[in-house]
């Protein structure tokens, strides 16, 4: 698979092979601006590659087109962004509920075990957000490590099967890191789902599965030009 921005060839993505089992924790591991970020979108079909396939779940996302490719990526991704991507006037609650409006088996996962709403509020509470006082606020108004934490819990609801994690406790502390990732290998697991995290943190490497550099898996070009 091999990728560049279109119209900046001076950062080119080159990955011959790498592959991630059903269930499996897998740390992508690397420098700020060495790449993940890219791998990420190219996995969840948000850019899709020059040469090269991507198989996700039987399906070359690659060849999927736009609208479809949008519907599949709603099915069967839940994803932290990196700058978060909530709805800034939206309150807490609808930023939570919003993935169950794009799919219709996640929100069968939920209706399963009860309300949607009630479900938001699971696992808001679960990340230390008591939706009984955030709930109803604007998502703007929170603070940066709060907003983290709502898109935690967006991307976790209707249990995914795979969950994509761009630096996801970067704006938390050591105690709220630590139950942050407790709380997503326990949600991941319970779902089945496969997890794939970037992060530049490698003490984080002994907690999953598997860790990745993507130096070793990527070959990466640069060029002043």
């Amino acid at each position: 698979m091999r990728f560049s921005w279109p119209g900046s060839p001076r950062f080119t993505l080159d990955i011959k092979r790498f592959s991630v089992g059903n269930g499996e924790r897998v740390l992508l591991l690397g420098p700020s601006g060495g790449g993940k970020s890219t791998l990420l979108s190219l996995l969840a079909g948000i850019v899709s590659p020059q040469k090269g396939r991507i198989d996700i779940l039987g399906t070359d996302i690659g060849r999927v087109a736009g609208g479809a490719r949008d519907r599949f990526r709603a099915e069967h991704f839940g994803i932290i962004f990196q700058m978060f991507n909530l709805l800034p006037y939206a309150t807490v609650i609808d930023n939570v509920l919003l993935p169950l409006s794009f799919s219709e088996r996640r929100r069968a996962n939920v209706e399963r075990g009860g309300t949607p709403a009630d479900e938001a509020c699971r696992l808001l509470e679960r990340l230390g957000l008591p939706a009984g006082e955030i709930g109803g606020l604007r998502a703007s108004s929170l603070s940066v490590g709060q907003q983290q934490r709502v898109a935690a819990a967006r991307a976790l609801i209707g249990r995914p099967e795979i969950v994509i994690a761009d630096e996801p406790t970067s704006s938390l502390d050591r105690q709220r890191q630590k139950e942050f990732l407790e709380l997503l290998f326990e949600e991941t697991g319970a779902a089945g789902s496969t997890l794939i995290m970037v992060s530049h943190d490698e003490r984080l490497a002994e907690l999953f599965n598997r860790s990745v550099r993507l130096d070793e898996i990527a070959k990466i070009e640069r060029s002043r030009a």
